[in-house]
C-alpha cells in the first residue's frame, strides 16, 4: 500500500510532524483503515527522507523534547503527481486466503465442510457490511463517506462470490467433487471466526466478542 504517497500528499498541504501526520492520516481515511503505526510512520518519513522526497528540520521545544518536522521537497511534488496520475493495480492481485479455504473445503469432498465454511464467511461478512453502513451513517467527512461506501460494496461483491460458490459447489445434499481431489476429511467444527468481529466492528459493534486487533502500516 503507498502510504508513502498519502504522506507526500499531506505534507504538500504544509509541514508536519509525525504524531500530527498520524492524526491527519487517520482523520482522512476513516476508521475502516485503522489505526497507523507511529513507529511505521516514522520509518516511512525516514525513507522519504533518504530519497529526498521529503526534508526534515529538528526544531527545539521550551519543555518537550525536540520535534523533527517535515517538508515536501520539489522532487517530493514529482513524486506525487506521478502517482496521482497512474491507475492502481490490486496490490495483492486476486490472491485471497477465503479463496485457498473454498479450494480446501471443496476438495474435502464433504457437503457439510463446505456449507460450514461458506455459512461463517457469510455471517463475519454480514455483521462487516451492518457495522460499515453504521459508520457511513455517522460519518461526517465526504471523502471518509466515500471510502465506507467503497468498502460496503467490497463485502458485497464478496457476498455475492458466497452466493457462487454454493451454487457452483453444491447440489442438494452432495457435492461437486474436483477433478483428482483429495481423500474426503471429517466435517469440521464451526469456525471461532464467525463469532470474532471484523475490521469494521472493531469501530462500532462493542456489544460483541473482543475484536481482533488491525494490522497496521502497510
Amino acid at each position: 500500500m503507498a502510504i508513502q504517497h498519502a504522506v507526500l500528499a499531506l505534507l504538500a498541504e504544509g509541514p508536519s510532524y509525525g504524531y500530527e501526520l498520524k492524526g491527519a492520516f487517520e482523520s482522512a481515511v476513516g476508521p475502516q483503515w485503522g489505526k497507523l503505526n507511529i513507529g511505521h510512520l516514522y520509518q516511512i518519513l525516514d525513507r522519504l527522507a533518504r530519497d529526498g522526497l521529503v526534508r526534515a528540520e529538528r526544531q527545539a521545544q521550551p519543555v518537550k523534547p525536540d520535534r523533527v518536522v517535515y517538508e515536501i521537497t520539489p522532487a517530493g511534488r514529482v513524486e506525487l503527481s506521478r502517482w496521482l496520475a497512474e491507475p492502481s493495480p490490486r496490490s495483492g492481485g486476486f490472491r485471497d486466503d477465503f479463496f485457498l479455504k473454498v479450494t480446501a473445503a471443496a476438495r474435502s469432498g464433504s457437503a457439510e465442510v463446505v456449507r460450514t465454511v461458506l455459512a461463517n464467511q457469510r455471517g463475519y461478512l454480514l455483521r462487516e457490511l451492518r457495522n460499515l453502513g453504521t459508520l457511513r451513517r455517522e460519518a461526517t467527512d465526504v471523502v471518509v463517506g466515500l471510502l465506507l461506501s467503497a468498502a460496503s460494496r467490497h463485502v458485497e461483491a464478496d457476498l455475492a462470490f458466497l452466493d457462487d460458490a454454493e451454487t457452483a459447489l453444491l447440489d442438494g445434499a452432495r457435492i461437486r467433487v474436483p477433478a483428482g481431489r483429495a481423500t474426503p476429511t471429517p466435517p469440521v467444527a464451526a469456525d471461532p471466526a464467525r463469532d470474532r468481529p471484523g475490521l469494521a466492528d472493531s469501530a462500532r459493534d462493542r456489544s460483541g466478542p473482543a475484536p481482533k486487533d488491525l494490522a497496521e502500516g502497510a
